[in-house]
């Protein structure tokens, strides 16, 4: 299993644009059959054909009319895209315009994949239609505006995404926020509380009514997440684990880990090791940037 590819948005063609969009040939043309990890959000569009994206370590079916969102710093990887039409936008955190869509990109537990309902495809084929229309104006011709612009048409079009109740509670966006900072030193839920000046039993609902967990399990799962990036894709030992992620030594990392996801670190980290083997023949890998 290869190191996981770090990716940095840079733009190319415009200066300093902060959306860019591509096809799926071209993604084909740039693919280095590896796992990345971007610090941009990756957004596509499956017009016709068949595949498979796997984002977090779940495999996703990618089919006609449907979307691809895979949210900055989640691991990902395009494991069959060669009969996949279609479009690609790329773009960092800040571009959406609008506050409700900027404040979806914002949010952590995007479902990554989805099927897009006869009813919207074609407002969504519209909204990316345009979008690409604008990306492809001559530089003299081009405004900074937009594409941001047209952007937030396109994600308001796709729509709030299955699964989850959106991001709307104030209490739920600060605690998010507060674990994505400091869920490699605090494990604990009583520790959001007092940060944020809540009752224990306040935050737990307000997660709750979002993501159908309590802020306990909020917490273990972005820790289980982190812990299975650095285990797969950073090939860490549990010991070293354990040191990233603000467990006292490897044995307590362990027990957390396994009552978890009922596997030892070591048994999970040679299981992801024989599925990545299974499928790289396959692989397809987005890499236009770095």
């Amino acid at each position: 299993m290869s190191v996981i590819r770090q990716m940095t948005y840079q733009a190319v063609g415009r200066a300093a644009a902060p959306v860019e969009a591509m096809s799926f040939d071209r993604l084909r043309e740039l693919n280095d059959g590896g796992t990345q990890r971007a610090d941009f959000h990756v957004l596509a569009v499956v017009d016709a054909g068949r595949g498979c994206v796997t984002v977090d370590f779940l495999r996703h079916p990618l089919r006609a009319r449907s979307a691809v969102w895979v949210a900055p710093g989640a691991v990902h990887r395009w494991d069959d895209i060669a009969n996949v039409t279609g479009h690609i936008v790329l773009f960092v955190p800040t571009a959406p315009v609008t506050p409700a869509t900027r404040e979806l990109a914002a949010f952590p537990d995007l479902a990554a994949q989805w099927n897009i309902g006869d009813a919207d495809w074609p407002f969504v084929d519209a909204a990316l239609t345009h979008l690409l229309l604008e990306e492809s104006a001559p530089p003299a011709a081009a405004t900074m505006e937009l594409p941001e612009i047209l952007l937030s048409a396109l994600i308001a079009r796709l729509g709030p995404l299955p699964g989850e109740a959106g991001p709307t509670n104030p209490v739920f966006r600060l605690f998010r926020s507060s674990v994505e900072a400091h869920f490699r030193e605090h494990h604990d839920a009583g520790y959001y509380a007092r940060a944020l000046g809540y009752a224990p039993r306040t935050l737990s609902r307000a997660v709750q009514r979002v993501t159908g967990r309590t802020a306990k399990a909020y917490i273990v799962d972005r820790i289980v997440l982190e812990a299975k990036r650095l285990l797969a894709h950073e090939r860490l030992t549990a010991a070293d684990c354990a040191r990233t992620l603000g467990f006292p030594d490897a044995s307590n990392f362990s027990v957390f880990f396994q009552k978890a996801t009922g596997m030892r670190p070591g048994a999970w980290q040679t299981a992801a090791t024989v599925e990545r083997g299974r499928t790289s023949p396959h692989d397809d890998g987005h890499g236009p940037m770095s």
